[in-house]
Protein backbone atom coordinates (compact mmCIF):
# COMPACT_ATOMS: atom_id res chain seq x y z
CA UNK A 1 0.00 0.00 0.00
CA UNK A 2 2.86 2.41 0.78
CA UNK A 3 4.22 2.01 -2.76
CA UNK A 4 0.77 2.63 -4.24
CA UNK A 5 0.24 5.76 -2.11
CA UNK A 6 3.66 7.06 -3.08
CA UNK A 7 2.78 6.63 -6.77
CA UNK A 8 -0.44 8.56 -6.25
CA UNK A 9 1.40 11.45 -4.66
CA UNK A 10 4.16 11.54 -7.26
CA UNK A 11 1.63 11.58 -10.10
CA UNK A 12 -0.05 14.70 -8.74
CA UNK A 13 1.70 17.82 -10.01
CA UNK A 14 0.77 19.90 -6.97
CA UNK A 15 2.59 17.53 -4.63
CA UNK A 16 5.90 17.32 -6.50
CA UNK A 17 7.47 20.58 -5.40
CA UNK A 18 6.22 20.60 -1.81
CA UNK A 19 8.27 19.46 1.16
CA UNK A 20 5.35 18.53 3.39
CA UNK A 21 7.57 18.06 6.45
CA UNK A 22 8.05 21.83 6.55
CA UNK A 23 4.32 22.29 7.17
CA UNK A 24 3.53 19.67 9.82
CA UNK A 25 2.89 22.40 12.38
CA UNK A 26 0.24 24.08 10.18
CA UNK A 27 -3.34 22.95 10.75
CA UNK A 28 -5.80 22.05 8.00
CA UNK A 29 -7.72 25.24 8.73
CA UNK A 30 -4.57 27.35 8.34
CA UNK A 31 -3.69 25.65 5.05
CA UNK A 32 -7.13 26.45 3.67
CA UNK A 33 -6.97 30.01 4.98
CA UNK A 34 -3.61 30.49 3.27
CA UNK A 35 -5.05 29.18 0.02
CA UNK A 36 -8.09 31.43 0.17
CA UNK A 37 -5.75 34.40 0.72
CA UNK A 38 -3.15 33.83 -2.03
CA UNK A 39 -4.78 31.08 -4.19
CA UNK A 40 -1.52 29.13 -4.26
CA UNK A 41 -2.52 25.53 -5.00
CA UNK A 42 0.50 24.18 -3.15
CA UNK A 43 -1.47 24.73 0.06
CA UNK A 44 -4.14 22.38 -1.30
CA UNK A 45 -1.44 19.90 -2.28
CA UNK A 46 -0.18 19.79 1.29
CA UNK A 47 -3.70 19.42 2.64
CA UNK A 48 -4.77 16.67 0.26
CA UNK A 49 -1.57 14.71 0.75
CA UNK A 50 -2.43 14.36 4.44
CA UNK A 51 -5.53 12.36 3.55
CA UNK A 52 -4.18 10.15 0.78
CA UNK A 53 -4.34 7.05 2.98
CA UNK A 54 -7.87 7.88 4.12
CA UNK A 55 -9.11 8.39 0.55
CA UNK A 56 -7.33 5.30 -0.72
CA UNK A 57 -8.85 3.24 2.08
CA UNK A 58 -12.36 4.51 1.28
CA UNK A 59 -11.89 3.78 -2.43
CA UNK A 60 -10.56 0.28 -1.73
CA UNK A 61 -13.56 -0.41 0.51
CA UNK A 62 -15.99 0.41 -2.27
CA UNK A 63 -14.13 -0.52 -5.46
CA UNK A 64 -12.24 -3.62 -4.22
CA UNK A 65 -9.41 -3.04 -6.73
CA UNK A 66 -6.08 -1.32 -6.15
CA UNK A 67 -5.71 0.23 -9.60
CA UNK A 68 -9.32 1.45 -9.63
CA UNK A 69 -8.85 2.88 -6.13
CA UNK A 70 -5.65 4.63 -7.15
CA UNK A 71 -7.34 6.17 -10.19
CA UNK A 72 -10.31 7.18 -8.05
CA UNK A 73 -8.05 9.01 -5.58
CA UNK A 74 -6.57 10.98 -8.48
CA UNK A 75 -10.04 11.97 -9.66
CA UNK A 76 -11.09 12.88 -6.12
CA UNK A 77 -7.99 15.08 -5.79
CA UNK A 78 -8.91 16.90 -9.00
CA UNK A 79 -12.54 17.27 -7.96
CA UNK A 80 -11.53 18.51 -4.51
CA UNK A 81 -9.15 21.12 -5.95
CA UNK A 82 -11.86 22.33 -8.32
CA UNK A 83 -14.48 22.54 -5.56
CA UNK A 84 -12.15 24.18 -3.04
CA UNK A 85 -11.44 26.93 -5.56
CA UNK A 86 -15.18 27.72 -5.62
CA UNK A 87 -16.34 27.15 -2.04
CA UNK A 88 -14.90 27.61 1.42
CA UNK A 89 -14.86 24.34 3.38
CA UNK A 90 -14.82 24.32 7.19
CA UNK A 91 -14.08 20.64 7.92
CA UNK A 92 -11.84 19.32 5.11
CA UNK A 93 -11.37 15.80 6.48
CA UNK A 94 -15.07 14.99 6.78
CA UNK A 95 -15.76 16.81 3.50
CA UNK A 96 -13.10 14.78 1.64
CA UNK A 97 -14.48 11.57 3.14
CA UNK A 98 -17.95 12.46 1.83
CA UNK A 99 -16.57 13.39 -1.61
CA UNK A 100 -14.76 10.03 -1.81
CA UNK A 101 -17.86 8.04 -0.79
CA UNK A 102 -20.06 9.88 -3.27
CA UNK A 103 -17.52 9.45 -6.07
CA UNK A 104 -17.17 5.71 -5.49
CA UNK A 105 -20.93 5.17 -5.24
CA UNK A 106 -21.50 7.09 -8.47
CA UNK A 107 -18.75 5.08 -10.16
CA UNK A 108 -20.31 1.80 -9.03
CA UNK A 109 -23.76 2.91 -10.09
CA UNK A 110 -22.42 4.02 -13.48
CA UNK A 111 -20.69 0.68 -13.99
CA UNK A 112 -23.95 -1.12 -13.33
CA UNK A 113 -25.92 1.13 -15.67
CA UNK A 114 -23.39 0.75 -18.49
CA UNK A 115 -23.36 -3.06 -18.42
CA UNK A 116 -25.13 -4.63 -21.43
CA UNK A 117 -28.45 -6.11 -20.35
CA UNK A 118 -27.96 -9.50 -21.99
CA UNK A 119 -29.88 -12.58 -20.97
CA UNK A 120 -26.74 -14.17 -19.49
CA UNK A 121 -26.01 -11.08 -17.38
CA UNK A 122 -29.55 -10.93 -16.03
CA UNK A 123 -29.48 -14.62 -15.15
CA UNK A 124 -26.03 -14.73 -13.59
CA UNK A 125 -25.75 -11.38 -11.80
CA UNK A 126 -26.47 -11.32 -8.03
CA UNK A 127 -29.88 -9.74 -7.58
CA UNK A 128 -29.10 -7.72 -4.47
CA UNK A 129 -25.79 -6.11 -5.53
CA UNK A 130 -27.28 -3.06 -7.25
CA UNK A 131 -29.89 -2.73 -4.55
CA UNK A 132 -27.14 -2.70 -1.90
CA UNK A 133 -25.28 0.10 -3.71
CA UNK A 134 -28.48 2.13 -4.05
CA UNK A 135 -29.32 1.65 -0.38
CA UNK A 136 -25.85 2.79 0.71
CA UNK A 137 -26.01 5.82 -1.57
CA UNK A 138 -29.52 6.63 -0.39
CA UNK A 139 -28.55 6.32 3.28
CA UNK A 140 -25.45 8.45 2.75
CA UNK A 141 -27.52 11.21 1.13
CA UNK A 142 -30.10 11.06 3.92
CA UNK A 143 -27.38 11.27 6.56
CA UNK A 144 -25.64 14.19 4.83
CA UNK A 145 -28.87 16.14 4.36
CA UNK A 146 -30.02 15.47 7.92
CA UNK A 147 -26.68 16.57 9.36
CA UNK A 148 -27.09 19.94 7.65
CA UNK A 149 -30.46 20.39 9.37
CA UNK A 150 -29.02 20.22 12.88
CA UNK A 151 -28.33 23.48 14.68
CA UNK A 152 -24.77 24.76 14.28
CA UNK A 153 -23.56 23.66 17.73
CA UNK A 154 -24.82 20.09 17.35
CA UNK A 155 -23.62 19.82 13.74
CA UNK A 156 -20.16 21.06 14.69
CA UNK A 157 -19.77 18.64 17.62
CA UNK A 158 -21.19 15.66 15.70
CA UNK A 159 -18.84 16.34 12.77
CA UNK A 160 -15.78 16.79 14.97
CA UNK A 161 -16.51 13.69 17.06
CA UNK A 162 -17.78 11.12 14.55
CA UNK A 163 -16.31 12.24 11.23
CA UNK A 164 -13.04 13.84 12.28
CA UNK A 165 -12.48 11.50 15.26
CA UNK A 166 -11.68 14.25 17.78
CA UNK A 167 -11.85 13.49 21.50
CA UNK A 168 -14.17 15.39 23.85
CA UNK A 169 -11.20 17.40 25.10
CA UNK A 170 -10.08 18.30 21.58
CA UNK A 171 -13.60 19.46 20.74
CA UNK A 172 -13.72 21.71 23.80
CA UNK A 173 -10.44 23.28 22.72
CA UNK A 174 -11.63 23.82 19.14
CA UNK A 175 -15.13 25.09 19.91
CA UNK A 176 -14.82 26.79 23.28
CA UNK A 177 -17.66 24.67 24.68
CA UNK A 178 -17.36 23.13 28.13
CA UNK A 179 -16.97 19.36 28.39
CA UNK A 180 -20.58 19.10 29.57
CA UNK A 181 -21.79 21.18 26.62
CA UNK A 182 -19.86 19.05 24.14
CA UNK A 183 -21.38 15.83 25.53
CA UNK A 184 -24.83 17.40 25.50
CA UNK A 185 -24.51 18.64 21.89
CA UNK A 186 -23.31 15.21 20.74
CA UNK A 187 -26.05 13.33 22.62
CA UNK A 188 -28.83 15.68 21.46
CA UNK A 189 -27.40 15.89 17.96
CA UNK A 190 -27.32 12.10 17.69
CA UNK A 191 -30.94 11.86 18.83
CA UNK A 192 -32.11 14.62 16.48
CA UNK A 193 -30.14 13.11 13.60
CA UNK A 194 -31.90 9.79 14.09
CA UNK A 195 -35.30 11.53 14.16
CA UNK A 196 -34.54 13.49 10.98
CA UNK A 197 -33.38 10.37 9.12
CA UNK A 198 -36.43 8.39 10.23
CA UNK A 199 -38.75 11.20 9.08
CA UNK A 200 -37.16 11.15 5.64
CA UNK A 201 -37.63 7.41 5.41
CA UNK A 202 -41.33 7.71 6.39
CA UNK A 203 -41.93 10.38 3.74
CA UNK A 204 -40.31 8.24 1.09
Amino acid sequence: MEICVHRILVQNAYFKSVNKNNYIHISDHELLSNFYIDRNKEWLGILLSRYTLLLFGVCMKYLKNEEDAKDAVQQIFLKAINELEKYEITYPKSWLYKVACNYCLMKLRGAKINKPLTEDLLLNEPLDENEDIQIREHNLNNLTNSLQELNNDQKSCITLFYLEKNSYQEITEKTGFSLLQVKSHIQNGKRNLKILIEKKQIVE
